[in-house]
This record gives structure tokens, sequence and C-alpha cells, in this order.
């Protein structure tokens, strides 16, 4: 049997990793794909945080390029967040899965609101806890939520799910041309404005030395191979 070499880890996923082909939405067979990753490795015995983005249902930041109020746009982003949570949540448990949704916006009949010590609690215990709602504040993205999250849990690393492979010098799927760049540290991220994760989110994972891999989600079986020690993606290190 495998053994893994992390006991507790953050795993971020973009809401548009959700919606898979269909362009909108809420994929099915995605989410029943990603909830047989995520068993993958708790059947392991490793404890799991999630932290998902909205962008599939709605964007906040793009909504106020077209003169929505930013703090509203961010807001509604934040929703969509929850409502992604909650799909995940269902996909997990019916794989037996005990899981919590926590949220960082108040809504007590839909998910319990975020309290680090309960989340621990809940991690220790072997249940998957989902933050929702980003950090809870406008102008903040659910990258700097998945960091922020990660380092307040005490999280052994952060797992970037991404549709590429790992880190590459120029977008790959514009450029063909694009080199694959397999370590890599947090400044040269920022200098070189490589698109992983929004600045602030790098910035904060940097300050805090917080490690992170960048891999390839739809790879199947990459987050156990690399939870097992296997050299996947690209690590960003301090």
């Amino acid at each position: 049997m495998a053994h893994p070499q992390f006991k507790r880890i953050l795993l971020k996923l973009s809401g548009e990793a959700l919606m898979g082909a269909q362009g909108f939405g809420i994929s099915p067979e995605v989410l029943k794909y990603v909830a047989e990753e995520v068993r993958s490795i708790f059947d392991l015995g490793v404890e799991i945080a999630i932290v998902v983005g909205g962008g599939n249902i709605f964007r906040g930041i793009a909504a106020s390029s077209y003169n929505m109020d930013r703090v509203s746009a961010d807001k509604m982003g934040m929703l969509a967040t929850v409502i992604n949570s909650l799909a995940l949540q269902d996909a997990l448990e019916e794989r037996g899965i005990v899981t919590r949704v926590q949220t960082a916006i108040s809504m007590h009949e839909v998910a319990e609101p975020y309290m680090l010590r309960r989340a621990i609690r809940h991690l220790e215990k072997g249940r998957v806890v989902l933050f929702a709602a980003g950090t809870g504040n406008p102008y903040f993205t659910t990258d700097t939520a998945a960091v922020l999250r990660a380092k307040e849990t005490h999280a052994e690393i952060l797992l970037k799910a991404t549709k590429v492979d790992g880190v590459y010098d120029s977008d790959p799927v514009k450029n063909k041309n694009a080199a694959f760049i397999k370590k890599i540290t947090y400044r040269e991220v920022l200098e070189k404005r490589l698109q992983v994760m929004d600045m602030t989110a790098i910035s904060l994972a940097m300050d805090n030395q917080l490690p992170l891999v960048v891999f390839n989600l739809r790879t199947k079986g990459n987050i156990r191979k690399f939870v097992c020690g296997e050299d996947i993606g690209t690590r960003i290190i301090s």
C-alpha cells in the first residue's frame, strides 16, 4: 500500500474545473471525477481541506469590468463558491466521505460559519472540510483564501489543481512553444508575473513559506501520486 507523505493538505479547485466541457455551470461527470480523486487520498488517511472558486457561475472581477460595483460583484462571486462547495459536498458524501462546508459569510441554514478551531477539529476527526465564500471580503480572490486557510489550518502544502501540467513561462494554451518549469521560487513567479495565482496569494504564500504544487487535475491519479511522493507538476518554493 502507498504511504502518504503529508498528513494534512489543502486542495484548491477553480470553479471552471467543475464545468467540464459544457462552458457554464456544474458538470455531474466532473463532480463525480473530482470526488473520486479526493476519495483516493482520503482512503490513505490524509486530512483534506478544499477551497473551490466560483468562476463557472459568476466571476466578480469580470462583472466589475462592465460597471457593476466591485463590492457587489465580489459578494455574488462568493455566493457562487458556496453553490460549488455544496455540490462537491454532495458528491463526496455519496462516496461515504463525511464533510463539512464552512462559509466566510454567515448562512446558518446552508452551512457552518467559518470557525478555525471547529475546522481543525473536523479535520482531526477525518472529515473533509470545504471552505466557501472566499475570505468573506471583496477584492480578495479564492486563491488568496486558499493560502490563508492553508496557513490557518496548518496544512503542510497547498495543491493548486489546473487544466495544464504545471507552470509554464507563458500561456501553453496560446503558445505551443511555452516552456514547462519544474521548480520555481515565489519571487521568480512575482518578477515574471506568471499567471499561477493572483499576486496577493503568491505574496502571502511567499511571506509565510507555504509550499505549493501546481498540477493537472485532468490526469487521473495525479493527486494520489503526488501525495504519495511522486514528482508531479511544478513545485513553487520560498
